[in-house]
């Protein structure tokens, strides 16, 4: 073969590699193009960006002859490092991530990091089978596992998971190992959990189940005597229209929960995904204290956690009616106005322990988040009477509901100057 012949056979060669290249590309992002109505993803290599359809994505991951080209691939995703591992024996599909930042539905939209987390997917035909590892990373640490199924199903996923008895104190020490009550706290008790969610656009079920639930050495017993900042204790009572008030804005279940309600939780839950917002956050009276005098008001999943470990002990150390009496004691109304008799006197003259009802009822409305519903009584809003008219629908302790609805009657000639 002469010199020029040879040149141009290699040229050739060369200019063909990076056509045969984006003739493959080409290809794989036609295979992995969504079907009408498919639950599609952003796919973006670079510059470059298209939609993948995300069912198309699984049945060709878990599909062998491409599975092998993943095997030993490391990605970085929002999540955190992916390493990929194919296991022919099985024919399931392993993503590891560590550390790796995990968004806990309950613990609200800022991410927990958990050392590392472990996935394994297996398919047969349309139906998804697999488990789900969170751990420490060391081999003798904590861990939790839970195992799922679905089926790919109408352009999306049906998902159903299981956890199934799990110690809390593991759970603690794989979702926040940083916290320093780790070090200190005593925690007994297991959580288990069964979820349902159809994806995409499917709603998030959960029903979880907690058994002996203590915590002890974290010296919550000091408050049995602790005094408030806020100015002179109110000696409300629980019978007292205020402290009536308060329950029913705030935690309608206070004398029927250990420090968590479970119940409230997942109505918070569904009303926070339907809003695609949190609009509602779920926690009890108790946790609200803890946050109040223990872990301050960051917006984080580290907070929650250490706030429910002091919520859980508080109940055990303090018992109800001293925990009431910390929260209204302790409660912010806005304005730099804490506690309940200063509130009382701000607001309408008066001690807390002499308020009419309705009076009562406008304080109790205003916890919700006392700037905004002070800006709302100001504009004369609708929606800070509909509050109001909540929390006096909402009242216990003998109330007839001939009593609540003069009550309402009442409130717009009482709101608080």
């Amino acid at each position: 073969m002469t010199r020029p012949r040879a040149l141009c056979l290699l040229l050739a060669c060369v200019l063909a590699l990076p056509l045969t290249a984006l003739l493959a590309g080409a290809l794989v992002v036609r295979a992995l193009a969504p079907q009408p109505g498919e639950w599609a993803a952003p796919l973006r290599i670079g510059p470059w960006s298209t939609q993948v359809g995300v069912l198309q994505v699984l049945r060709v991951a878990t599909a062998p002859p491409f599975a092998y080209w993943l095997d030993g691939l490391r990605l970085q995703t929002r999540w955190g490092p992916v390493r990929l591992q194919w296991m022919a024996a099985d024919r399931s599909l392993h993503l590891q991530c560590a550390p790796c930042r995990v968004r806990v539905p309950a613990l609200g939209s800022d991410p927990v990091q958990v050392p590392q987390l472990d996935l394994a997917v297996f398919r047969d035909f349309e139906q998804l089978h697999g488990t789900l590892r969170a751990s420490t990373g060391a081999a003798d640490g904590s861990r939790l596992q839970a195992w799922f199924s679905g089926r790919l199903q109408g352009g999306g996923v049906a998902l159903r998971a299981h956890l199934p008895d799990t110690s809390i104190a593991d759970a603690y020490a794989v979702l926040a190992p940083q916290l320093p009550e780790l070090r200190q706290a005593r925690i007994t008790g297991t959580v288990a959990l069964q979820a349902r969610w159809d994806l995409p656009a499917g709603a998030l079920r959960l029903v979880p189940q907690v058994e002996g639930f203590t915590v002890q050495g974290l010296g919550t017993e000091v408050l049995a005597h602790a005094a408030s900042s806020c100015g002179p204790a109110s000696g409300l009572r629980r019978s007292d229209w205020l402290a009536r008030a308060v329950l029913a804005a705030e935690d309608q279940r206070f004398f029927e929960h250990p420090g968590y309600d479970l119940r409230e939780l997942q109505a918070a839950l569904h009303a926070n995904r339907s809003a695609g917002e949190v609009q509602r956050g779920g926690s009890t009276l108790t946790q609200q204290l803890a946050k109040r005098l223990v872990t301050g008001d960051e917006r984080s999943a580290s907070r929650k956690l250490r706030e429910l470990l002091y919520a859980v002990e508080m109940e055990q150390t303090l018992g109800k009616a001293r925990i009431l009496q910390l929260y209204l004691d302790n409660a912010p109304w806005g304005g730099g106005v804490c506690g309940a008799e200063a509130a009382a006197q701000h607001h309408f003259g008066r001690g807390a322990r002499r308020l009419a009802p309705a009076q009562a009822v406008w304080l109790a409305a205003m916890l919700h988040n006392p700037e905004a519903e002070s800006r709302r009584r100001a504009a004369q809003d609708d929606a800070a009477l509909a509050r109001a008219g909540w929390v006096a629908q909402g009242l216990r302790g003998g109330t007839r509901e001939r009593e609540r609805a003069a009550l309402r009657q009442a409130l717009p000639a009482t709101q608080p100057h």
